[in-house]
């Protein structure tokens, strides 16, 4: 379908363009307060940044949905005498992508626009262009004239996004700077809304859209310590696979548009994943899955093991090019594995907690 017959949601819309470094998520947080805190009976706050949203507060068992909303970013460090900027990153940066970036620095007097650089490949010898850059030999130019001239617009410790907002590619097809992972922050918001207008459900819902995962799932750990679930399903991303350069035998087959993809292995509470499966099927939603062997990169690795255990899910919308300024999403996988929280929220009876 052409681009202009699709609308994307506006609540999705503003969580992607909203930016929101690990521990400077504030405009991630004003979003999702705005969309989601009208629709809770509880509405918390917590020191780690954490947003909670709560239904149905006497219900059993206690069902958790995790999204984490912080993304990658550049943290300036150090102002040179002429006024460049030198970072350090905040998370997993592919560095052979960093150069010659649009980038939106936030400062306590708004943003301040720059680009990053490095030197030219024409000032490079042969054996320079074959290497990526480190992080020190690349820079954030704002056209200060002086190290004096910089440190007036910007502070030490502020924090830089890549300046790229959601665009459609091709009918349901986005792209945008951070997929990963407000689409998770969406589809858990999303689905407690949902839940919210009905009247017959057993289980108390309490949505969190975590802070500071990219640094090391640390906003999922205090909220699974608050909330205290019996059964809970983080929401991210995975990696898309269907592009040329991957190897199946490797890394497994995952595509854009064939569904949410539910992963199976010793981070996965096999309860979840088998009710996920069964839900996926009756409501005849498409499902890919994702076989992982260690403890998954996703918030499900904090929550299992909080507290006394939680029986835990992952589930994750496939991508492509993961933490590059230009990441791919198949909105209708977003829309899928909304119907899949939904249902699994509503087939949970009282007694059904997970252990095995």
């Amino acid at each position: 379908m052409p681009a202009s017959k699709y609308h994307p949601p506006e609540f999705l819309v503003d969580l992607l363009n909203a930016r929101s470094p690990s521990g400077f998520e504030g405009e991630a947080q004003t979003v999702v307060d705005r969309y989601l805190e009208p629709h809770a009976q509880a509405y918390g706050r917590d020191t780690m940044g954490n947003r909670f949203a709560s239904i149905n507060l006497n219900g059993s068992p206690t069902l958790m949905f995790a999204g984490h909303m912080d993304e990658l970013g550049l943290m300036i460090k150090h102002v040179d005498d002429k006024g460049f900027l030198f970072f350090e990153p905040v998370g997993g940066h592919d560095r052979s992508v960093i150069s010659g970036r649009r980038v939106a620095i936030l400062t306590r007097n708004g943003v301040v626009r720059g680009v990053t650089g490095k030197r030219a490949v024409h000032l490079m010898d042969a054996e320079a262009r074959k290497r990526v850059p480190e992080i020190h030999q690349m820079w954030i130019d704002i056209a200060a004239k002086s190290r004096k001239d910089a440190l007036s617009r910007i502070s030490i410790g502020d924090v830089a996004t890549y300046d790229q907002s959601f665009e459609l590619l091709r009918g349901s097809v986005g792209v945008a700077r951070a997929f990963d992972n407000k689409a998770g922050v969406y589809v858990v918001a999303e689905t407690l809304k949902r839940l919210a207008r009905l009247k017959a459900l057993t289980a108390k819902i309490v949505t969190v859209a975590t802070s500071q995962e990219e640094i090391g799932t640390r906003g999922a750990i205090p909220a699974t310590y608050s909330v205290n679930p019996d059964l809970a399903i983080a929401v991210d991303v995975t990696h898309a696979t269907d592009h040329p350069d991957c190897d199946n035998r490797k890394h497994g087959a995952v595509s854009l548009g064939e569904g949410p993809v539910i992963t199976r292995g010793p981070n996965i509470n096999p309860f979840v994943f088998e009710r996920l499966l069964a839900c996926a099927e009756k409501s005849k939603i498409p499902v890919q899955i994702e076989a992982d062997a260690r403890p998954t990169g996703t918030d499900g690795r904090a929550i299992q093991v909080g507290r006394k255990g939680v029986a835990t899910g992952v589930v994750s919308i496939p991508l492509r090019y993961m933490h590059t300024p230009s990441e791919v999403v198949d909105l209708k996988d977003i829309e899928r594995c909304i119907r899949l929280l939904a249902a699994f929220a509503k087939s949970l009876k009282k007694g059904d907690d997970g252990v095995w």
